[in-house]
């Protein structure tokens, strides 16, 4: 339960302030772009984060460092519910991304500390589930936090959300890194760790894939809110129930994700599902340049791409960090670095995109589930093992 509370800080993060995208343009005097391109920095901080995270729970375990991250998330919430200005406002996103991060980063490396690839593949369903439902509750919370306050009350409530986990870790949680995988901290040999990390294509191909598809998602989330609520005129409250639809996918897909691991390995589930991705962002493109198409026809491409993301990120996850046990800390890193990396990339090219309308949103969508697929198809290429020279037994000693 702590590990799940700790994967919903970054959907609910991310995903309670879509619903006043508009109300902080108006009372911060900021453009459309500008208020989108607080998405992006706020993924920024949360791959930069998780950067750090990473080697310092391999050197003073899982604990120390998730206790410090809360912390400064919860200066960061602060500061958004200051901000009185759109500069201001991106500024303290960037630091409570900062802080953010170090739920991911430890929720995947308390994963791999006490379970094997199918079960790994089986407890990340289960926070799948959790950040399922985070963008469910998250965009509806955040309507209703509008109706009763403006839209410094998200943040408010992103505050005490922080502090009720911080609370719950310093009072509840256990260490699980292993006694004898501690590993020095310099910089010589984090940047040694993390350049090792790089060139191992059974970490990077998954991650890539995974990441690839989440960058969709995140495409979706930044340019959702002025789609749906300034294209199509739905009300706020709609637009967080039209979100929800989506996540719903998402849970719905991590379960019976689950439900399938009892029986096959996470690599034979990907086999079918990494084509998906790539099939309804090109659907998506397709309506987007004939114009845009009716709204139920839209939620429909919207609802296949995200739900079978459940599918691709617990198996790939637990693939990529079959072999890293050694390095789970900066391993993870590294993976969820990659994800949100992507993501600012492409919530950022939705931002930059000069033209009206779905076609900004479904166009990197397309983009990112095409190279998703393909990422996804080379990793389950398993390389040929060639075969072993014969062994020459030693004579025996004299």
């Amino acid at each position: 339960m702590l590990l799940a509370a700790l994967t919903a800080i970054g959907p609910l993060s991310i995903d309670m302030y879509l619903p006043a995208f508009p109300a902080i343009a108006e009372d911060l005097w900021a453009s459309r772009g500008a208020v989108e391109r607080s998405l992006p920095v706020f993924l920024a901080g949360l791959a930069l984060g998780q950067l750090f995270y990473g080697p310092l729970s391999d050197r003073f375990g899982r604990r120390p460092p998730l206790l410090v991250g809360l912390s400064l998330y919860m200066v960061g919430c602060v500061g958004c519910a200051a901000a009185a200005s759109i500069e201001q406002l991106t500024a303290w996103r960037l630091v409570q991304a900062l802080g953010a991060g170090v739920g991911m980063v430890v929720s995947r490396a308390v994963i791999r500390d006490r379970l094997d690839p199918r079960q790994s593949a089986r407890a990340i369903s289960t926070l799948i589930l959790v950040m399922g439902l985070a963008p469910i509750l998250a965009p509806i919370a955040g309507g209703w936090v509008l109706r009763v306050a403006d839209w410094h009350g998200i943040f408010w409530f992103q505050a005490a959300f922080g502090c009720a986990c911080l609370v719950w870790a310093f009072t509840n949680m256990t260490e699980t890194r292993p006694p004898d995988a501690v590993r020095a901290l310099s910089l010589r040999r984090v940047l040694g760790t993390y350049g090792m990390l790089l060139r191992d294509r059974r970490l990077m191909l998954p991650s890539l894939c995974s990441g690839l598809g989440m960058g969709g998602m995140f495409a979706y989330i930044s340019g959702s809110p002025f789609v749906l609520i300034g294209h199509y005129q739905v009300s706020e409250t709609r637009y967080g129930l039209l979100f929800g639809l989506n996540a719903f996918g998402l849970i719905l897909s991590s379960q019976i994700n689950g439900y399938w691991l009892r029986r096959r390995h996470p690599e034979s589930v990907m086999r079918y599902a990494v084509w998906v991705p790539a099939a309804a962002g090109l659907a998506l493109l397709t309506m987007g340049l004939g114009g845009p198409p009716p709204l139920a026809l839209l939620m429909g491409g919207l609802f296949a791409y995200v739900s079978v993301l459940g599918c691709i990120m617990p198996n790939a996850s637990a693939i990529a960090m079959a072999e890293q046990g050694a390095v789970a800390g900066a391993a993870s890193a590294a993976m969820g670095c990659t994800s949100y990396l992507i993501g600012m990339m492409a919530g950022l090219a939705v931002s930059l995109i000069a033209a009206d309308g779905v076609l900004p949103m479904v166009s990197v969508m397309a983009a990112c589930g095409v190279l998703s697929t393909a990422a996804g198809r080379a990793s389950l290429r398993r390389p040929r093992v060639l075969p072993a020279p014969p062994v020459t037994p030693e004579p025996p000693p004299a």
